[in-house]
């Protein structure tokens, strides 16, 4: 556990969440939409003075190995190790791993790696001059090909061979999907003779591979990884470990339906470009997207299956509050042969010039029905209404309505009718607001303080610790926790104390301290606050006192009330 407080404290929680996490600025903490659950409104919160995030919508919350391990579905040790390789921080002698799974992912990732200089190694080699050669007349620079990593593999089974080398055992190999075993109990390559695509994490970490068959007989066009310990292909976005940094520079994505197509478009220009992993899209890939911008262009081939596959994701993509375009390109071409075509600038207009999704769904609607009747201009309106009803802005509904009549040449007021109707079935409940604590205004000085500052932690310990008054309060036991600490000589910030904390406690610290924008505030801030609680703490005895003599009085006890009276008298002069 001490390499895990080393590694804590060398490791910037803001440097890690914003790889995965649109944040800005408000105050002193960094807030964004949060990459755990569904939300339209920021809630996710990060405080760098104590490298610390929480979520005040769904509550998720930890510090930085925490993210790591949630966003990544990685564990502790995983995490720990992760956060220490790319941080070039160095690792103990002893083994991090600490369990089975944890063993097996880590030779998953090392086989991935093995496999993917291997195939690599293939292409560059003698024996992958054909496949080089058709590369080059699919308009493949050499430069994407070290860009993506692209590879070959053979016909035979030299990467088993290999990794048996490695002394990786069957049982490994297996789960690693890059071997099969067949019934007589022996191995093979899964991927002969195909073009590789690694595919990688988030992070960058290789974890399957797709495979296109270079020969006409094969059956299956693409083969791909199976899934694993590492790879979950409804969670992966093919190319989003390198989209993602332009993705929030230009706070846009691009999404298209294969490797080909990233390719294309990357040479293009448009490097903010992603593609699902040979499955229809999901919400959990669409909320990758969503921590880097929710601004979306879609861009599938304009084919059938294509524009069925666009309609599907157009209504995934609302559902999660993705503001959505779609690019259209004639001729039927996909965005790699239409860049191509038309060049790198044609297809860099089409992308910035694509359409509202409402646009796109009212020209399919225009196949379908019959615009010259009036009767199939209100069907084909009508068809539209439940996009339109998804839309929870009522602003926003009234503008597109108005505007998707014009577009179908429907008269406005038969709009508006259908438009009343919709929002009068429409039921909108706001949810009930939460119910919070209200620190007294002294915690959010000293609390933060205490946490913070260490050369004024000292005096102002010395100075609580013999107050009743600051631990009567709900916000007692904080104080304790961070006194005891503190004379005990071990670390004491915002995470550390955070850990020693029951569950109610701890939602209480994060209360206190990561929802106030005030910057920290300085020592003589923190003994005036003391200060007016020990004149606080004097009242409160004084006003005891007095009612405690008036009541010794009523009951006759004349001596009791005496010996107050004294007491009362000591308390003045103090």
């Amino acid at each position: 556990m001490e390499f895990a407080q080393h590694v804590k404290a060398q490791v910037d929680i803001v440097n890690v969440v914003s790889d995965y996490v649109r944040l800005r600025r408000i105050g002193n903490r960094l807030t964004g939409l949060c990459p755990f659950h569904n939300e339209k409104t920021p809630s996710f919160s990060i405080r760098a003075d104590h490298q610390f995030f929480r979520c005040f919508g769904c509550d998720a919350k930890g510090d930085v190995l925490n993210f790591v391990m949630m966003i990544e579905g990685i564990s502790f040790w995983e995490a720990l190790k992760k956060l220490a390789e790319q941080n070039g921080i160095p690792l103990p002698k002893q083994s991090l791993a600490s369990d089975d799974t944890t063993k097996l992912r880590a030779a998953l990732y090392e086989m991935h790696e093995i496999a993917a200089d291997h195939f690599r190694d293939n292409l560059l080699g003698p024996g992958g001059a054909s496949v080089r050669a058709y590369l080059k007349q699919r308009g493949v620079t050499e430069e994407s090909i070290r860009q993506f990593g692209l590879g070959l593999s053979e016909a035979g089974g030299r990467l088993q061979r290999l990794l048996e080398g490695r002394r990786f055992s069957k049982e490994q190999m297996e789960a690693s999907g890059l071997v099969g075993r067949r019934e007589d109990g022996s191995l093979y390559d899964r991927f002969r003779k195909r073009l590789m695509f690694p595919i990688h994490s988030e992070t960058g970490k290789v974890i399957a591979f797709g495979g296109r068959a270079l020969e006409a007989e094969e059956a299956a066009k693409y083969m791909n990884s199976p899934e694993t310990e590492i790879y979950k292909k409804s969670q992966v976005l093919y190319n989003l470990n390198r989209a993602k940094k332009t993705a929030m520079q230009t706070d846009r994505m691009v999404l298209v339906e294969g490797y080909m197509d990233v390719i294309g478009a990357t040479q293009a220009g448009v490097v903010e470009v992603v593609a699902t992993c040979g499955t229809a899209l999901t919400t959990a890939q669409i909320r990758a997207m969503k921590r880097h911008s929710q601004n979306l262009n879609l861009n599938f081939d304009p084919d059938a299956a294509g524009s069925k596959a666009a309609a599907r994701s157009i209504e995934l993509l609302l559902e999660e509050s993705m503001r959505v375009r779609v690019v259209e390109l004639e001729g039927g071409l996909d965005p790699d042969e239409y860049s191509k075509e038309h060049g790198a600038e044609a297809y860099r207009e089409r992308v910035d010039g694509a359409k509202s999704y409402f646009y796109w769904l009212a020209d399919r609607a225009r196949t379908r029905f019959n615009m010259r009747d009036p009767q199939g201009r209100v069907d084909a309106f009508q068809s539209l209404l439940p996009a339109i009803q998804g839309l929870s802005n009522k602003i926003e509904r009234g503008t597109v309505a108005n505007d998707l009549a014009g577009y179908l040449g429907i008269e406005a007021g038969l709009v508006l009718e259908h438009f009343r109707k919709m929002a009068a079935d429409r039921v909108e409940r706001a949810p009930m607001p939460k119910a919070e604590f209200n620190a007294h205004s002294t915690d959010r000085i000293l609390l933060p303080l205490l946490l913070s500052d260490e050369e004024a932690r000292p005096q102002l310990v010395a100075a609580l610790r013999d107050m009743a008054a600051p631990r009567l309060g709900v916000t007692g036991p904080l104080y304790e926790a961070i006194i005891a600490m503190h004379e005990a000589g071990a670390a004491v910030n915002f995470v550390a104390v955070h850990e020693r904390l029951a569950p109610g406690l701890q939602k209480l610290l994060e209360e206190v301290v990561l929802k106030d924008d005030m910057t920290v505030a300085s020592l003589e801030d923190g003994l005036a606050c003391i200060d007016a609680w020990r004149r606080e703490s004097q009242g409160s005895a004084t006003r005891d006192l007095k009612t405690r003599i008036r009541q010794a009085e009523r009951e006759g006890k004349f001596d009791e009330a005496l010996r107050l009276m004294q007491e009362l008298g000591n308390e003045g002069k103090n």
